[in-house]
């Protein structure tokens, strides 16, 4: 079983672009939706990842924070295709864009779509104390913000959001 620790944090400017080393394209779609989620019927959320020229299907339990289980396993291509056909809410596609900073890897999400004109930036921690030195361009920290995971993402796109969600 594996353990994700991560901090998420919303992007300022475009100095980080500079930084990338490399730019990943992403679809994702979930098998299930925020629904099932809050009312307790589903304790993980069941995802479905293209990343470049592979696929994953990955499970991540549904804890609020920067700690939560997840399990990850590589399966074919096409047949990633095929379950997102069959995903609930709409589909998350960006490109990811990763950054060397102090030391740690930071993982910049620029959403298209829907959630066009989103930028997140994701670190993983080797554990939950861990301290680290922010870089210059991240701005507000939204790790135990939910509207920010690509699961409620998929089912409430950021080209909805009012105005005070985008606070």
């Amino acid at each position: 079983m594996g353990i994700e620790i991560e901090r998420k944090y919303l992007v300022t400017g475009d100095d980080w672009r500079t930084a990338a080393h490399a730019v990943i394209p992403m679809a994702q779609g979930y098998l299930n939706d925020t629904a099932s989620l809050d009312s307790g019927a589903q304790k993980a959320s069941v995802r479905v990842r293209i990343q470049g020229g592979q696929a994953f299907l990955n499970m991540k339990s549904r804890e609020i924070g920067h700690t939560r289980q997840e399990f990850d396993y590589p399966i074919p291509v096409e047949d990633a295709r095929a379950l997102l056909a069959l995903c609930v809410g709409g589909l998350i596609d960006k490109r990811r864009h990763l950054v060397e900073h102090d030391g740690l890897l930071w993982e910049v999400d620029e959403f298209l779509g829907e959630n066009a004109g989103l930028v997140v930036a994701e670190v993983e921690l080797e554990h939950a104390d861990q301290a680290i030195t922010l870089p210059g361009w991240a701005g507000a920290e939204v790790t135990d913000q939910v509207r920010y995971y690509n699961l409620a993402l998929a089912a409430h796109p950021f080209s909805r959001w009012s105005s005070a969600e985008r606070g």
